[in-house]
């Protein structure tokens, strides 16, 4: 199979969908692999290291586009790349479609075959595709909120871990799964009084078990949300529902509620955000202030940490993408009922629950479309 590796074009997203080492893997198992010129730069791996690992480096992304099999990224594409994309060629990334109508629609009229990192499912609900990512960006998320109640940044001046003598600040973290417990851990590390709320209470128990004592667990309902963020800090919301748009846990009248200088982390906001004030942002332009409260939505936090996320996001996508490409998509989607959830968009029809109820639109079984092609 021919693969492609686009330089990412997404605002201040320095990540790239493989490493020279999963170029060498994949060539390893007789693929050709086409990597744009500079693709892997803002990862710290250079052209130089793609050829030596068996790479051919082309020049423009419409090379890259216009000769693969099967491209592999990291972030959905944008409106200049929608063109590129071919009728049945093989997208493997993120998408987060149930918060992209437009990404959605456009996928539809290319009839590309869309598989997403972020439904990649196994059989006991783990997304193996998100973990990684998701493991990045809850850590993120206090250290960006930590920068951000700065007062020169709008923030309230407060310091996370306080100091002797002053109370440290109050982290509250909506969501106990893998950004949740992330953020918690590293929040409750610098030295923050957390509380981190989820509506599944066996979770919650096993959080109860093993986090420090500066960590408190909280059943999650909207009376409990309201009361504790008007003494809360910093928030991290932290909300994932596989494959469809967040619930807005916060409200836009709770904001008026919140001291001024409180900071949102919505981490949910690439899945259409937890807050419901929230709208995406960019590394370049990170905040916004509503009521004088600061929100921070960046979509692809991990993207600034290229290095570390790059790594982390090929050590869980190449065995993927490495059956896919041995087996082709429809015989590794028959065979593999977790790389099965990932199909979203497929041959103009959407094959996702989650996608066609975020934008009314037909469901089609995915059985249909994996049915083998005779002659």
């Amino acid at each position: 199979m021919i693969i492609g590796v686009p330089k990412e074009i997404k605002n201040n997203e320095n990540r790239v969908g493989l490493t020279p080492a999963g170029v060498a893997e994949l060539r390893k198992h007789g693929h050709t692999l086409l990597v744009q010129a500079g693709a892997g730069g803002g990862s710290g791996f250079d052209d130089a290291d793609y050829e030596q690992a068996g790479a051919q480096l082309l020049p423009t992304i419409a090379d890259v586009y216009g000769q693969a099999d099967m491209i592999i990224k990291v972030k959905e594409p944008i409106a200049e790349e929608y063109p590129l994309i071919k009728e049945n060629q093989l997208l493997f990334t993120y998408f987060h479609f149930a918060s992209g109508e437009a990404l959605t629609h456009a996928m539809i009229e290319r009839k590309a075959i869309c598989l997403a990192y972020e439904t990649v499912e196994l059989p006991n609900r783990a997304l193996p595709l998100l973990i990684p990512m998701s493991e990045v960006a809850g850590r993120m998320a206090p250290q960006e909120g930590a920068k951000y109640l700065e007062k020169p940044l709008k923030g309230r001046g407060i310091l996370l871990g306080g100091v002797p003598g002053v109370k440290p600040a109050h982290v509250l973290v909506l969501g106990a799964g893998i950004v949740g417990t992330q953020a918690a851990k590293v929040a409750a590390g610098l030295g923050a009084q957390v509380t981190i709320m989820d509506i599944n209470l066996n979770r919650l128990r096993e959080l109860d078990d093993f986090m420090p004592k500066n960590v408190v667990t909280q059943y999650s309902n909207e009376y409990n949300i309201r009361e504790a963020i008007k003494t809360t800090d910093l928030v991290v919301g932290a909300v994932l529902i596989p494959g469809a748009k967040a619930p807005h846990l916060i409200t836009r009248d709770m904001l008026k509620t919140m001291r001024p200088g409180t900071v949102l982390v919505d981490v949910a906001v690439d899945q259409g955000g937890c807050i419901e004030t929230c709208r995406p942002t960019t590394h370049e332009d990170p905040t916004f202030i509503i009521d004088d409260v600061v929100h921070y939505c960046v979509a692809n936090m991990p993207g600034a940490v290229p290095y570390t996320s790059t790594l982390a996001l090929t050590n869980a996508t190449l065995p993927y993408a490495v059956k896919l490409a041995n087996l082709g998509w429809q015989a590794a989607c028959r065979q593999d009922a977790a790389l099965r959830l990932g199909l979203n968009v497929v041959h103009g029809e959407v094959v996702y629950k989650g996608v066609a109820e975020a934008w009314g639109l037909p469901l089609v079984d995915v059985a249909h479309v994996l049915e083998p092609v005779t002659a």
